[in-house]
């Protein structure tokens, strides 16, 4: 099983103290390896009020978090009943399993956040396998040659029409290939 990302409905207004608790909850239990993180989608609006500018957070999606887990049984049974969280999105209820949500749903949740679903201190580094998700180079694998964190960029070497051939894709564009 892989990690994957899924929506966790919460009261609005305690987004952060469920974030707090499932975390704290995923390391006194042992499931770090099972719970990775937890995501609050918030963004930066800047408004100007009598001249005065002020920048304020708001929250992407009041009532969701966004939280990255292999679903097993315990990590669900975790999360589901973490105080504050009423349920998973995309689970008909009774019991199922909810669906993740695509890769490019959340390249572009975490995108708008300044963030990556990658990461990359700990998960992309060289010779890390890859597969192109998107672009020209779609379903094709290759190795990491070097990351560029600042411009959120990697090259990749691929083997196209047999020889190895060296292309830069942004990370959004790349998925690790376990």
């Amino acid at each position: 099983m892989e990690k994957e990302w899924y929506v966790v409905n919460t009261y609005s207004g305690h987004e952060n103290k469920v974030k707090e608790k499932l975390l704290m909850r995923a390391n006194t239990m042992g499931m770090e390896d099972y719970i990775f993180r937890v995501i609050v989608p918030e963004q930066t609006e800047v408004e100007i009020k009598d001249g005065v500018r002020k920048e304020k957070v708001k929250k992407m999606f009041p009532g969701y978090i966004l939280v990255e887990m292999i679903m097993t049984d315990e990590a669900w049974f975790i999360v589901r009943n973490t105080p504050g969280v009423t349920g998973f999105i995309g689970s008909s209820g009774k019991g199922a399993k909810p669906f993740p949500l695509t890769l490019e749903e959340v390249d572009r949740i975490l995108g708008s956040m300044g963030m990556s679903r990658l990461e990359i201190a700990t998960e992309l580094e060289e010779g890390t396998p890859v597969k192109v998700i998107n672009g020209p180079f779609a379903n094709m694998f290759g190795k990491v040659k070097a990351v560029d964190m600042a411009n959120q960029k990697v090259e990749v070497i691929i083997d196209l029409f047999g020889q190895e051939t060296v292309v830069e894709l942004g990370l959004t564009d790349i998925t690790i290939n376990s």
